[in-house]
């Protein structure tokens, strides 16, 4: 089961509300379903929340050693209550897919993801689950720093808070360690949206002619 879901971001106002935040926003949006309270532990060098759920407790953890030092956060609270890497799930941005999509994996490299990389130092494992919400790519290598550290803009934070709150109805299965099905609602993707509908035919015809008036018949003439 996961015991210790991790967002990734970086701490104060003017990080808030960027695309590198987007997995501070999904464990915000955790913590308000499971009805808990997100608080400064110096110990773990982050915002904390402790949850029971169905008889287990669960761990939230934002960072808040910037991004590139996040593994330092994560370590000190697996290795003190004794959280495997395989009970870890770290939710990031990821630039290679789109706005709305999400997936779900466990393992492999960071992508270049900075955070990934100090966590699997950190944790010395890279065994962990990550949930890679899309924020979508410039499409130029040399603009991706100033593009992640950038505000979406409004269509694109729309898409990325409605796939939030489609993965996160995944919660109860990652909780109870139901991972398989955790990865189908996951990558189910947002629904496609319908096609317009056409309009009826017309089955009524073409309007009819108006009728001709009746002729009248001229007065007969008196006879002379």
């Amino acid at each position: 089961m996961i015991r210790l879901f991790v967002g990734l971001g970086n701490p104060g106002p003017e990080y808030e509300a960027t695309r590198h935040n987007a997995g501070f926003w999904w464990v915000d949006a955790l913590a308000a379903k499971l009805g808990a309270r997100l608080v400064a532990e110096r110990s773990w060098h982050g915002h904390v929340a402790r949850a029971n759920v169905a008889g287990s407790t669960v761990w939230l953890l934002q960072p808040m050693t910037f991004m590139n030092r996040s593994g330092q956060s994560v370590a000190a609270l697996a290795r003190f209550y004794k959280i495997a890497p395989a009970e870890v799930l770290v939710v990031h941005d990821e630039l290679d897919l789109a706005p709305g999509q999400a997936k779900l994996k466990c393992g492999g490299g960071s992508g270049g993801h900075n955070g990934l990389k100090d966590i699997h130092a950190q944790l010395g494992s890279a065994d962990f689950w990550r949930l890679r919400l899309g924020i979508g790519h410039p499409g130029v290598k040399a603009e991706v720093i100033d593009y992640v550290l950038r505000k979406p803009s409004p269509e694109q934070r729309e898409a990325i808070l409605a796939s939030i709150e489609r993965t996160l109805a995944a919660s109860p299965e990652l909780i109870a360690g139901e991972m398989e099905r955790a990865t189908m609602k996951i990558h189910a993707g947002p629904p496609r949206p319908r096609p317009p509908r056409k309009p009826a035919p017309d089955v009524s015809g073409p309007p009819s002619a108006p009728a001709a008036p009746a002729a009248s018949n001229p007065p007969a003439e008196d006879p002379p």
